[in-house]
């Protein structure tokens, strides 16, 4: 049963779709912790989405321009290490890539005239050493550090930003930031059950940041083309809880809730935010995002299991940054998991129906419509394999 279950939720990381919310990729899991005895795992795919729609470029100039499909492919690795000191006591490591974004609107003719050129590149990896303690009455404990680097780059430009000639770009330089993880959990092993509560602390990066723009510079008060400072950026935190039970001999429900204050991820720094004199105007601004899980898996020979599981994520407020482009998700995910002695081999395939969005600059609470994406979805492929021991 715990084969059918961690071959089942590692497509729910090494599948996952274009933006889990925010820039998230990964849902930051630990179930390698609940792994039997010692355990090594590798983990790789690819993920193709594509987002696309219209500008609200005027009729006048032969708009609107449809936008081009803005979200470029992406591959991912991840490597994880669980070791067995005693029966009670275990710890692991875990490196995974679980923030990212590279969006990419493409220039006219081809793409649109309102955001054409207007860009976004995140990249991290992020290193987990956690402990954990199981008690005698199989409530355990667990906790530990994550370091994460992180770096990235915007350029905004197009007639959207119409107050920006040439382009602001801001590039931001490479940087370390620290934060923990701490969770818990109860398994009633004789039906193959468990649920666990996680949560995982905001991680400050205090970035090295150049930005470069005349009109946009000029509306802070400063006269030069560049301007460089050091600022601080938090990645959110976010709680998850995990559970899985067995329904019926060789058969597993499992599911889980996740929830990311992504409104604490804020990029301040010389030019943003905009004082309008009427309000402000951020460089990103994304809502929190509560993301629901269920799946069951199912043991059809002693080598052969399987697992399909459904994802929803409801959209949050009604027009979103250009930067983060989509709006809320739903998605499917099948795996089939191969065993043999000690060697587990997961692969799976996901498909994720991405929500449309109406796309707008400006103030809080007062943006201008500058762009609909309605054509949204992402195909994934992950295999996993894993080698206990």
């Amino acid at each position: 049963m715990k084969k059918i279950m961690t071959g089942g939720a590692v497509l729910l990381i090494s599948a996952s779709p274009i933006v889990a919310g925010g820039i998230e990729r990964a849902p930051q899991s630990l179930s390698v912790l609940f792994e039997q005895g010692n355990y090594a795992e590798l983990s790789f795919g690819g993920v193709d989405p594509t987002v696309k729609g219209q500008d609200v470029a005027p009729a006048a100039i032969g708009g609107p321009f449809n936008t081009g499909d803005v979200a470029q492919g992406y591959g991912f690795v991840g490597l994880a290490y669980k070791h067995q000191f005693t029966d009670n006591l275990s710890a692991a490591f875990i490196m995974e890539q679980p923030f990212g974004a590279d969006i990419l609107y493409p220039v006219a003719p081809a793409g649109s005239v309102v955001l054409g050129g207007t860009r976004v590149e995140v990249n991290s990896t992020t290193f987990t050493a956690l402990a954990r303690y199981k008690f005698e009455n199989n409530f355990s404990i667990h906790g530990g550090i994550r370091a994460s680097r992180a770096d990235g780059g915007v350029t905004l430009d197009g007639a959207g930003y119409s107050r920006i000639a040439p382009p602001y770009d801001l590039t931001i330089d490479d940087e370390w930031g620290t934060g923990y993880v701490i969770g818990a959990a109860y398994e009633i092993p004789e039906i193959a059950g468990r649920v666990s509560l996680t949560y995982n602390s905001p991680i400050d990066h205090d970035f090295d940041m150049t930005e470069t723009g005349d009109v946009i510079l000029g509306a802070t008060g400063g006269l030069t083309d560049t301007i460089s400072g050091r600022y601080t950026v938090k990645t959110p935190r976010s709680w998850t809880l995990e559970g899985q039970t067995g329904i019926a001999q060789g058969t597993l429900v499992f599911g889980s809730i996740r929830w990311v204050k992504w409104s604490e991820f804020i990029v301040d720094n010389a030019v943003f935010p905009i004082n309008t004199g009427t309000g402000t105007v951020p460089l990103v601004e994304v809502e929190d995002t509560t993301t629901y899980t269920i799946g069951v898996g199912r043991k059809f020979t002693e080598n052969w299991s399987g697992s399909v599981s459904f994802l929803y994520e409801s959209s949050e407020g009604d027009t979103v940054s250009p930067l983060a482009p989509t709006n809320g998700r739903k998605g499917i995910t099948l795996a089939a998991i191969y065993t043999m002695d000690n060697i587990k081999v997961t692969t799976g395939i996901n498909y994720t129906r991405l929500g449309g969005s109406d796309l707008g600059i400006g103030e809080t609470g007062n943006k201008t419509k500058v762009a609909t994406m309605d054509d949204n979805h992402a195909w994934g492929v992950g295999v996993r394999i894993g080698y206990s021991f």
